[in-house]
């Protein structure tokens, strides 16, 4: 077999690494999922190419032939909506409007796959390896740039617009740049393996290489701005309202966050490294700048600031406060910098000759900006830690909370319990009454939840209209006692949407998996991954419940932790 015929394959194998690397190591939002189902579409093409190579079956090769054109327009049109929410114009989106946008796409693969007396494609020899394309090929392309087009026309106003961020405007570059990659390389294919095509031997994989050249523009948009860290794009607003020059580092001290006022004081973006030692001799200091970086650098859990002067804007006064942010482990992630201007009252001070009044009155500032800063960190901190929709906390902090947990319970032989569960027919109701009644649901879904279980339990938003509970010391009759409790309160909360329209009820799906046998006092290796196969296990009596009709409790086969780590069944 040709080696070429691999290269497809090889590709999609690349594009399926980069959708994992994706999945680990990114807070997973609604916008993601979007993006998931586009990665998807992408991988398809590649992977149908391949086939087609593969299959001798000529019936089964025109149908990866159809299934990869209809992935191509599948991407187009989902790349349409994907740019939509990229440029925050999701708000304009309706559930009529969404479906008008595949309307052509729709009818352009319902032709595709239907291929009428091969206006589509037909084999020029054999086999669909070698085909010749028709009207509805082209017909097809046409839909495909047309979607194209109109994606390159809402990234290029959301460039110009006002409105929108820097940091905005610089990712839709990026990601303009990876569009401009993929539509070359799908025009050098159609031309060199279409319109040439009989005049030239076929390069294969050209637009496969596109769509890989384009997905890595797409990824370090991704992983290198968060464009879709919703945690970030809200507390973004939070820091833009205090006029302060507000600083946010990781613990490498590279910028995370950096709010409007701080561009009066140093030029900086989000990425660059922090030196904190170049601002000190940079400005003059009132006090000694030795012992402020000092504290700076060994991370105390108090305040502390400094008095500097810099020759921007004619002599500029500022206080340079630090502040450690530590995580639920109370250990430091990174720190928070404020920058308030003080010019205006170091010059009243001069003039009024350090009157008392201006002093008392700086104090106050001062006292305002501590409130400030204290209440602008205590809100970075619950957003970091609680899901914003429900009020409960997230996946990243039960993983955390369990990090610390886990080994206490193993090695001390404590059993512990995980009850995992989601709305029945959630769809139905977003389908029905809209995601704005779909979030109610799920907020007071959550609340109802919150009275039926311990103080010492908790309760944390999965993902979607999922929710997991972890009930530390807890065996299997009281994980069961605790899980009928929610399942009977779900039941009988009624949920008023509409003052008009008749309360909503629904009901959950229950898996519960119980560990209350240890063999041995064996300690997991990584705990990550053991944590991962937990959930693992305790996703499948969830989806059994589904199975056995929903509104119903399932129990994991499990109950025990073998000398070596794995699990056994329940005897």
């Amino acid at each position: 077999m040709n080696l070429s015929v691999w290269y497809d394959l090889f590709l999609f194998a690349l594009l399926s690494v980069l959708l994992v690397y994706i999945f680990f190591t990114v807070r997973i939002t609604n916008l993601h999922k979007v993006y998931f189902v586009f990665h998807f579409f992408m991988m398809l093409w590649p992977l149908c190419q391949f086939a087609t190579h593969i299959v001798q079956d000529v019936q089964l090769q025109f149908v990866y032939v159809s299934l990869s054109f209809v992935a191509s327009l599948m991407l187009a049109s989902g790349w349409l909506l994907f740019t939509l929410f990229l440029a925050g114009d999701e708000k304009r989106l309706t559930p009529k409007s969404i479906a008008l946008l595949f309307v052509p796409a729709a009818v352009a693969s319902l032709g595709t796959m239907i291929n009428p007396f091969h206006l589509f494609a037909s084999p020029t020899t054999d086999n669909y390896v070698d085909r010749s394309y028709g009207p509805l090929f082209w017909l097809t392309m046409m839909v495909i740039a047309g979607y194209f087009l109109t994606s390159l026309v809402v990234l290029l106003r959301a460039v110009r617009s006002r409105s929108s961020s820097p940091s905005l405007k610089k990712q839709i570059r990026i990601v303009l740049w990876g569009i401009c990659a993929l539509a070359s390389f799908v025009v050098i294919d159609i031309l060199l393996n279409v319109v040439l095509a009989q005049f030239l031997p076929i390069i294969p994989g050209l637009t496969s290489l596109g769509i890989f050249i384009a997905d890595l523009f797409f990824i370090f948009v991704i992983t290198r701005y968060k464009v879709f860290d919703l945690v970030s794009i809200a507390h973004e607003d939070i820091i833009n309202t205090i006029p302060h020059g507000i600083l946010v580092l990781d613990e490498d001290d590279a910028v995370v966050e950096a709010n409007r006022a701080l561009r009066l004081f140093i030029d900086i973006e989000v990425g660059e490294l922090f030196d904190i030692e170049a601002l000190l001799s940079s400005v003059r200091a009132t006090g000694d700048s030795r012992q402020f970086l000092d504290h700076y650098k060994r991370k105390e859990q108090d305040l502390f600031q400094i008095e500097l002067t810099s020759n921007r804007g004619g002599g500029l006064h500022f206080i340079l406060q630090t502040s450690p942010i530590f995580d639920a482990s109370r250990s430091p992630i990174g720190h928070i910098l404020t920058f308030q201007d003080v010019s205006q009252e170091r010059r009243l001070v001069q003039e009024l000759n350090r009157q008392n009044d201006v002093l008392h009155e700086r104090n106050r500032s001062l006292d305002r900006t501590r409130l400030e800063l204290s209440q602008a960190n205590r809100k970075l901190e619950e957003m970091a830690l609680t899901d914003s929709l429900t009020g409960c906390y997230n996946r990243h902090y039960l993983t955390q909370r369990l990090t610390r947990e886990m080994t206490a319970n193993v090695e001390q032989r404590i059993p512990f319990s995980f009850v995992l569960f989601d709305i029945d027919f959630f769809k139905m109701i977003n389908d029905r009454h809209g995601h704005v009644a779909g979030d109610e649901v799920l907020y007071r879904t959550a609340q109802i939840v919150k009275q039926c279980i311990r103080s010492t339990d908790i309760l944390a938003r999965y993902g979607g209209e999922e929710f997991i509970l972890y009930l530390p010391c807890t065996d299997r009759k009281m994980a069961e006692k605790i899980a009928e409790q929610v399942r009977a309160a779900v039941e009988s909360n009624r949920v008023k949407l509409d003052p008009s329209a008749e309360p909503v009820s629904v009901t959950v799906s229950l898996g519960v998996l119980s560990i209350e046998d240890f063999e041995h006092q064996y300690v997991p290796d990584n705990l990550e991954e053991y944590l991962t196969r937990l959930f693992t296990e305790v996703d499948k009596p969830l989806y059994q419940a589904k199975k056995n009709g929903r509104n119903r409790i399932e129990f994991a086969e499990i109950s025990r932790i073998s000398d070596n780590g794995t699990f056994e069944a329940r005897m």
